[in-house]
């Protein structure tokens, strides 16, 4: 790939980001680790994985105002018209649609090509340890979500089997689920060194939640006549 075609992609991909926890720092953490992820594998063609590292996510925006949408869909088909109307080869286009349709967290749509496969590993890394903690939770505040709910008795839950949304909800349901999902060994690597430190953040924000609620509320009974 030429520095031409690469600012060119560059400064598109700036043109669609707006959602600070998927902004275009976390569009280069993507292709950096794609790029360190693709040094260990053979055959890969790193035109189309840098194009898809860069093109991954422009169609957050549709899908955060309309959530019935899919940004890796969206993304997919406005990189195609991207690089169809710049002159791109259409097997070229292809081949970064189809990375771009297939890196979002879906049973029913795998990736199939090393690049998508890389691709889909280099962006669930952002999701692991300290940085993945920080991301969700931006995300959260984003769209107004808490960090925990509580339980029936008035106790804070831990997120296990929550119905409503929150930071405690997403780490059981999506991020604690990650480590064990990539398809490289460099990325299984790469999450494994990172795991610790999201574990020892929630079990420390859990207890602490905990503690607050349980010894706040016997004071408060103690108050109150």
């Amino acid at each position: 790939m030429t520095k031409e075609e690469y600012s060119l992609l560059e400064q598109y991909m700036l043109s669609c980001m707006g959602d600070s926890a998927h902004d275009k720092e976390h569009v280069y953490r993507v292709l950096y680790q794609a790029l360190d992820i693709g040094k260990t594998e053979d055959n890969v063609n790193f035109d189309v994985l840098i194009a898809a590292c860069l093109l991954h996510d422009i169609g957050r925006k549709e899908q955060f105002e309309n959530p019935s949408l899919c940004h890796a869909m969206v993304g997919g088909d406005k990189a195609w018209d991207f690089l169809m109307a710049n002159g791109f080869a259409p097997d070229f286009a292809r081949q970064v649609k189809h990375c771009i349709q297939t890196h979002r967290y879906r049973k029913d749509n795998r990736p199939q090509s090393l690049e998508a496969k890389i691709l889909f590993d280099a962006d669930k890394l952002d999701v692991t340890g300290a940085m993945g903690i920080a991301r969700t939770l931006i995300y959260k505040g984003i769209v107004s979500q808490p960090i925990y709910s509580l339980l029936p008795d008035g106790t804070v839950s831990d997120g296990q089997g929550d119905e409503l949304p929150s930071f405690f909800q997403e780490y059981k349901y999506k991020l604690e689920n990650l480590y064990g999902n990539f398809y490289t060994a460099r990325a299984r690597d790469m999450a494994g060194e990172r795991q610790g430190a999201a574990v020892e953040f929630y079990n420390s924000l859990y207890r602490e939640a905990s503690a607050s609620y349980g010894e706040g509320r016997l004071e408060l009974d103690k108050q109150l006549v």
